[in-house]
Protein backbone atom coordinates (compact mmCIF):
# COMPACT_ATOMS: atom_id res chain seq x y z
CA UNK A 1 0.00 0.00 0.00
CA UNK A 2 1.59 3.45 -1.02
CA UNK A 3 1.58 5.82 1.40
CA UNK A 4 0.26 8.93 0.40
CA UNK A 5 -0.63 10.68 3.69
CA UNK A 6 0.82 14.43 4.02
CA UNK A 7 3.50 14.30 6.75
CA UNK A 8 2.74 15.77 10.52
CA UNK A 9 3.92 19.69 10.68
CA UNK A 10 3.95 20.24 7.38
CA UNK A 11 6.24 23.54 6.78
CA UNK A 12 4.49 26.89 6.36
CA UNK A 13 7.63 28.95 6.24
CA UNK A 14 10.27 29.40 3.78
CA UNK A 15 13.01 28.83 6.79
CA UNK A 16 11.62 25.31 7.88
CA UNK A 17 10.97 24.19 4.16
CA UNK A 18 14.43 24.50 3.28
CA UNK A 19 15.53 22.47 6.32
CA UNK A 20 12.98 19.82 5.51
CA UNK A 21 14.44 19.62 1.75
CA UNK A 22 17.71 19.42 2.79
CA UNK A 23 16.97 16.43 5.03
CA UNK A 24 14.41 14.79 2.45
CA UNK A 25 17.37 15.23 -0.35
CA UNK A 26 19.93 12.87 1.19
CA UNK A 27 17.23 10.30 0.51
CA UNK A 28 16.63 10.60 -2.88
CA UNK A 29 17.25 7.12 -5.24
CA UNK A 30 19.43 7.41 -8.17
CA UNK A 31 20.71 4.06 -8.64
CA UNK A 32 17.82 1.91 -9.50
CA UNK A 33 16.96 1.34 -13.11
CA UNK A 34 12.80 1.84 -12.64
CA UNK A 35 10.54 0.10 -14.64
CA UNK A 36 11.00 -0.94 -18.12
CA UNK A 37 9.06 1.64 -20.78
CA UNK A 38 5.86 0.15 -21.55
CA UNK A 39 5.09 -2.06 -19.11
CA UNK A 40 3.03 -1.50 -15.87
CA UNK A 41 1.47 1.92 -15.27
CA UNK A 42 2.42 5.29 -15.66
CA UNK A 43 1.02 8.28 -14.46
CA UNK A 44 0.88 11.93 -15.16
CA UNK A 45 0.38 14.69 -12.03
CA UNK A 46 -0.09 18.52 -13.04
CA UNK A 47 -1.86 21.15 -10.92
CA UNK A 48 -3.67 24.30 -11.35
CA UNK A 49 -4.33 26.77 -9.47
CA UNK A 50 -6.49 29.74 -8.57
CA UNK A 51 -4.21 32.91 -7.69
CA UNK A 52 -6.62 35.30 -6.58
CA UNK A 53 -8.73 32.68 -4.21
CA UNK A 54 -5.59 31.02 -3.32
CA UNK A 55 -6.94 27.95 -4.46
CA UNK A 56 -5.34 24.78 -6.22
CA UNK A 57 -6.54 21.82 -8.11
CA UNK A 58 -4.23 18.82 -8.78
CA UNK A 59 -4.97 15.59 -10.63
CA UNK A 60 -3.44 12.23 -11.08
CA UNK A 61 -4.17 10.35 -14.71
CA UNK A 62 -3.01 6.45 -14.49
CA UNK A 63 -2.03 4.99 -18.00
CA UNK A 64 -1.35 1.78 -19.14
CA UNK A 65 2.03 2.11 -20.52
CA UNK A 66 1.60 -0.09 -23.71
CA UNK A 67 -1.33 1.64 -24.77
CA UNK A 68 -1.31 4.68 -23.34
CA UNK A 69 -5.16 4.08 -22.48
CA UNK A 70 -6.49 5.96 -19.54
CA UNK A 71 -7.59 3.15 -16.40
CA UNK A 72 -8.16 5.79 -13.44
CA UNK A 73 -7.86 9.31 -12.77
CA UNK A 74 -8.53 11.16 -9.77
CA UNK A 75 -8.62 14.95 -9.06
CA UNK A 76 -8.55 16.83 -5.57
CA UNK A 77 -9.18 20.65 -4.70
CA UNK A 78 -7.16 22.51 -1.71
CA UNK A 79 -6.40 25.63 -0.16
CA UNK A 80 -2.31 26.78 -1.21
CA UNK A 81 -1.04 26.86 2.65
CA UNK A 82 2.21 28.09 1.17
CA UNK A 83 3.53 31.19 -0.03
CA UNK A 84 5.01 31.22 -3.52
CA UNK A 85 8.89 31.39 -3.74
CA UNK A 86 10.85 30.15 -6.17
CA UNK A 87 12.62 26.86 -5.60
CA UNK A 88 9.64 25.83 -2.81
CA UNK A 89 7.19 25.39 -5.32
CA UNK A 90 6.88 21.44 -4.19
CA UNK A 91 5.07 23.06 -0.30
CA UNK A 92 2.23 24.41 -2.34
CA UNK A 93 1.72 21.84 -5.01
CA UNK A 94 1.96 18.64 -2.22
CA UNK A 95 -0.76 18.77 0.22
CA UNK A 96 -3.40 18.21 -2.90
CA UNK A 97 -1.33 15.97 -5.09
CA UNK A 98 -0.89 13.69 -2.43
CA UNK A 99 -5.22 13.65 -1.57
CA UNK A 100 -5.32 13.19 -5.30
CA UNK A 101 -3.12 10.27 -5.31
CA UNK A 102 -5.12 8.82 -2.02
CA UNK A 103 -8.03 8.66 -4.46
CA UNK A 104 -6.92 6.27 -7.07
CA UNK A 105 -7.39 2.41 -6.55
CA UNK A 106 -4.75 1.49 -9.08
CA UNK A 107 -0.63 0.79 -8.68
CA UNK A 108 0.15 4.42 -10.17
CA UNK A 109 3.72 3.49 -11.48
CA UNK A 110 6.03 5.17 -12.58
CA UNK A 111 5.08 8.91 -12.09
CA UNK A 112 5.76 11.56 -14.09
CA UNK A 113 5.51 15.19 -13.30
CA UNK A 114 4.78 18.44 -15.16
CA UNK A 115 7.95 19.96 -13.00
CA UNK A 116 11.13 19.08 -12.53
CA UNK A 117 13.25 16.07 -10.23
CA UNK A 118 16.91 16.88 -9.33
CA UNK A 119 17.11 19.21 -11.91
CA UNK A 120 16.41 21.99 -9.43
CA UNK A 121 18.88 24.43 -7.48
CA UNK A 122 18.65 22.44 -4.29
CA UNK A 123 18.23 19.20 -6.26
CA UNK A 124 15.04 18.46 -4.89
CA UNK A 125 12.09 19.56 -7.03
CA UNK A 126 8.54 18.19 -7.26
CA UNK A 127 8.88 15.06 -8.83
CA UNK A 128 12.28 14.12 -5.98
CA UNK A 129 9.91 15.49 -3.19
CA UNK A 130 6.89 13.03 -4.28
CA UNK A 131 9.10 10.09 -5.17
CA UNK A 132 10.93 10.39 -1.27
CA UNK A 133 7.52 11.10 0.48
CA UNK A 134 5.55 8.05 -1.53
CA UNK A 135 8.39 5.85 -2.50
CA UNK A 136 7.19 5.99 -6.04
CA UNK A 137 9.47 5.92 -8.86
CA UNK A 138 9.34 9.53 -10.23
CA UNK A 139 10.41 11.86 -13.09
CA UNK A 140 9.99 15.23 -13.87
CA UNK A 141 9.45 16.72 -17.55
CA UNK A 142 9.67 20.54 -17.74
CA UNK A 143 8.49 22.76 -20.81
CA UNK A 144 11.95 24.71 -19.72
CA UNK A 145 15.42 24.11 -18.78
CA UNK A 146 14.88 26.62 -15.25
CA UNK A 147 18.07 27.87 -14.82
CA UNK A 148 20.22 25.47 -16.41
CA UNK A 149 22.13 25.58 -19.81
CA UNK A 150 22.12 23.05 -22.29
CA UNK A 151 22.86 22.94 -26.48
CA UNK A 152 19.92 22.13 -28.77
CA UNK A 153 20.14 18.69 -29.19
CA UNK A 154 20.00 17.18 -33.27
CA UNK A 155 16.89 17.63 -34.86
CA UNK A 156 16.01 14.08 -35.15
CA UNK A 157 13.04 12.48 -32.57
CA UNK A 158 15.30 11.00 -29.70
CA UNK A 159 18.32 13.53 -29.66
CA UNK A 160 19.45 14.77 -25.97
CA UNK A 161 22.15 16.97 -24.86
CA UNK A 162 23.10 17.49 -21.16
CA UNK A 163 21.27 19.92 -19.08
CA UNK A 164 23.53 21.27 -17.04
CA UNK A 165 24.70 23.41 -13.55
CA UNK A 166 28.17 24.29 -14.25
CA UNK A 167 29.69 21.18 -15.28
CA UNK A 168 27.08 19.00 -13.51
CA UNK A 169 24.48 17.01 -15.46
CA UNK A 170 21.14 17.86 -14.16
CA UNK A 171 18.91 16.56 -16.68
CA UNK A 172 18.82 16.16 -20.62
CA UNK A 173 16.81 18.29 -22.77
CA UNK A 174 15.62 15.59 -25.49
CA UNK A 175 13.55 16.05 -28.63
CA UNK A 176 10.28 14.41 -28.57
CA UNK A 177 9.44 15.75 -31.91
CA UNK A 178 12.01 16.21 -34.58
CA UNK A 179 12.93 20.20 -35.30
CA UNK A 180 10.42 21.14 -32.40
CA UNK A 181 11.42 22.49 -29.02
CA UNK A 182 12.96 19.70 -26.57
CA UNK A 183 11.48 19.37 -23.22
CA UNK A 184 13.62 18.72 -20.05
CA UNK A 185 13.82 15.30 -18.37
CA UNK A 186 14.98 14.69 -15.02
CA UNK A 187 15.20 12.12 -12.44
CA UNK A 188 12.65 11.70 -9.27
CA UNK A 189 13.80 9.24 -7.68
CA UNK A 190 14.00 5.21 -8.03
CA UNK A 191 14.93 5.81 -11.72
CA UNK A 192 17.71 6.20 -14.02
CA UNK A 193 17.98 9.45 -16.06
CA UNK A 194 18.55 7.08 -19.30
CA UNK A 195 15.32 5.29 -17.77
CA UNK A 196 13.25 8.44 -17.40
CA UNK A 197 14.34 9.92 -21.15
CA UNK A 198 13.31 6.74 -22.89
CA UNK A 199 9.95 6.68 -20.77
CA UNK A 200 9.49 10.23 -22.11
CA UNK A 201 9.72 8.91 -25.46
CA UNK A 202 7.32 6.55 -25.10
CA UNK A 203 4.96 9.11 -24.01
CA UNK A 204 5.09 11.19 -26.38
CA UNK A 205 3.89 9.49 -29.54
CA UNK A 206 2.36 12.36 -31.37
CA UNK A 207 3.12 15.42 -29.36
CA UNK A 208 6.20 17.50 -28.06
CA UNK A 209 4.84 16.53 -24.32
CA UNK A 210 3.92 13.12 -22.83
CA UNK A 211 0.58 12.15 -22.83
CA UNK A 212 0.70 11.66 -18.96
CA UNK A 213 0.97 15.26 -18.64
CA UNK A 214 -1.38 16.26 -21.75
CA UNK A 215 -4.52 14.28 -19.94
CA UNK A 216 -3.17 15.09 -16.56
CA UNK A 217 -3.15 19.25 -17.12
CA UNK A 218 -6.57 19.11 -19.03
CA UNK A 219 -8.10 16.78 -15.84
CA UNK A 220 -6.58 19.69 -13.41
CA UNK A 221 -7.99 22.50 -15.27
CA UNK A 222 -11.52 21.37 -15.48
CA UNK A 223 -11.59 20.40 -11.47
CA UNK A 224 -10.13 24.31 -10.92
CA UNK A 225 -13.35 25.37 -13.00
CA UNK A 226 -15.52 22.75 -11.26
CA UNK A 227 -14.25 24.10 -8.02
CA UNK A 228 -14.29 28.09 -9.14
CA UNK A 229 -17.54 28.09 -10.68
Amino acid sequence: MIDCSLPRDWPTDEKTARAVQDELRTRVVLDEPGPPPGTGHVTGVDVAYDDERDIVAAAVVVLDAATLDVVEEATAVGTVAFPYVPGLLAFREIPTVLTALRGLRADPGLVVCDGYGVAHPRRFGLASHLGVLTGLATMGVAKNPFTFSYEAPAAPRGSASPLLDGAEEVGRALRTREGVKPVFVSVGHRVTLAGACAHALRLTPLYRLPETTRRADALCRSALREATG
